[in-house]
């Protein structure tokens, strides 16, 4: 068995523009006077912060939290495939035409509506960018509302240089928070 860790460390993780940069304080420390016997922090940080997931109140109001969502969305058997630029809606659905529920594309991605459409209309539950939005400038809000209104997981910011294309368990779940509109995740798939 293989694991590769396709999450990246949070705070050196570049942020999403407008986003706020997390950051940690220690509450006891070792180094302290007098020196704590264990160490405590605290941080603070965005809800969409390093690899994290796209939970639908994000773009949905309504929509369901980090504490309410299908986990089962977030861990499974997974596909990972390449591609580069804007993913047109015939090569998604040849990546989906196996019946693939969980799909990770290596490469600098974004998506259309059109593409978004084709996700849901495969009966697709997570998909997974390197980059750190789905969408171009333009398509960026519609496409996360597409997604998330037919409860599409989105992770954003992996790590998958290293992984090579094919089939693999993958885990990426979500802090249990209420009212969470995203949350960072320690991403990770297996190889049997």
């Amino acid at each position: 068995m293989r694991i590769y860790d396709i999450s990246k460390e949070l705070f050196s993780a570049e942020v999403y523009p407008g986003d706020p940069v997390p950051f940690r304080a220690d509450f006891a420390s070792y180094n302290s006077t007098p020196p704590s016997v264990c160490q405590v922090s605290g941080i603070v940080m965005g809800s969409h912060s390093g690899t994290h997931l796209d939970a639908p109140l994000h773009f949905c109001p309504g929509g369901r939290d980090t504490e309410n969502m299908d986990l089962e969305r977030c861990i499974g058997k997974c596909k990972v495939v390449s591609a580069e630029s804007e993913v047109a809606p015939e090569q998604m659905k040849k990546f989906l035409s196996d019946g693939t529920k969980r799909l990770l594309i290596k490469g600098d991605v974004v998506f259309g509506s059109e593409t978004a459409q084709v996700m849901c209309e495969a009966d697709l539950w997570c998909i997974g960018v390197e980059t750190m939005t789905v969408g171009t400038k333009e398509s960026q809000t519609s496409v996360h509302q597409i997604l998330l209104r037919h409860e599409v997981v989105i992770l954003e910011s992996l790590v998958l240089a290293k992984v090579p294309e094919g089939e693999y368990f993958l885990s990426a779940l979500p802090l249990r928070m209420a009212g969470g509109d995203g949350s960072p995740v320690r991403a990770v798939l297996i190889a049997e």
